[in-house]
């Protein structure tokens, strides 16, 4: 494969987000089941499932607790509570995999094998070897060395750190999904193919949230693409997640203008961002 990063741009990022047509519906324009949040952290659910919406998925299903659910239904009357068909899964921002309680794990059990693609994040990247689907995880720095510690010793988090390309291709690689690396410069990899970086997000995106919001738009791309991704996983799921970090990266820069931002804000301005780009 070539070893050079290929940097994702405007022209690449608008081929993948999907533009409803004539006589779709909400369910052709694609289902996105989230199972994110808990208790301790609610905030994560909402912020997932408002960014999701925001980037033109037809229809959410979130499954959660029930004080969960009813904060992500205060902010979002339009979700679906409970389990139903979907083209997509988002599961574990706002998790504690330590603290997964009988009825959560198996939920998340199901949606990993339910054989749909899964945007895997945070609480639920230790299951990411159990999926039988297509995988995109988005871990930091931290979190990829915990999915690598048992198969490479020298994944530590300082070594991701100093080079993250080569990690993020090396945690493709032997774990066989594609990986998003969040940081500074997010990267994307995929097994045997070269790495893709995703540059220039703003100083003020690192701040509580966003990592959520990066999730839900993330899963709503993936759900919106479904049939691309059954035909072609290997080109789909690396160009999704790139396409998603640059989203991300965008809403972010627009709802800064060069000041502090929240997540909110920047799922906010996902609908402008996207608008911007298709014209």
């Amino acid at each position: 494969m070539s070893s050079t990063p290929r940097v994702w741009d405007a022209g690449a990022a608008r081929e993948w987000v999907a533009v409803p047509r004539q006589g779709d519906d909400k369910y052709s324009r694609g289902v996105l089941g989230v199972i994110t949040g808990s208790t301790p952290y609610p905030g994560a659910a909402v912020l997932g499932v408002d960014a999701a919406m925001r980037t033109g998925v037809g229809m959410v299903r979130y499954v959660g607790p029930s004080a969960v659910t009813g904060a992500v239904l205060a902010r979002r009357p339009e979700v679906v509570g409970g389990v139903g068909r979907v083209q997509a899964w988002l599961i574990g921002s706002g998790m504690d995999a330590q603290k997964r309680s009988p009825t959560l794990a198996d939920e998340l059990g199901r949606a990993v094998r339910e054989g749909v693609p899964c945007v895997i994040d945070a609480g639920a990247l230790d299951l990411v070897g159990d999926a039988t689907g297509p995988v995109v995880m988005t871990p930091h720095f931290r979190e990829l060395q915990r999915a690598l510690a048992g198969h490479d010793s020298d994944a530590t988090v300082d070594a991701i750190a100093s080079d993250p390309p080569r990690w993020a291709q090396r945690g493709a690689d032997l774990l066989g999904v594609t990986v998003l690396l969040k940081g500074a410069t997010t990267w994307v990899a995929h097994p045997g193919s070269a790495a893709i970086s995703v540059t220039d997000a703003p100083g003020w995106l690192a701040t509580a949230g966003t990592g959520d919001v990066l999730g839900g738009v993330l899963g709503a791309l993936v759900a919106t693409h479904a049939r691309e991704i059954e035909t072609d996983a290997a080109t789909a799921m690396p160009a999704l997640a790139a396409t998603a970090a640059w989203l991300h990266a965008r809403a972010a820069e627009l709802a800064s203008g060069g000041g502090p931002i929240t997540a909110l804000d920047v799922a906010e301005d996902l609908p402008t961002t996207i608008a911007a780009l298709l014209g």
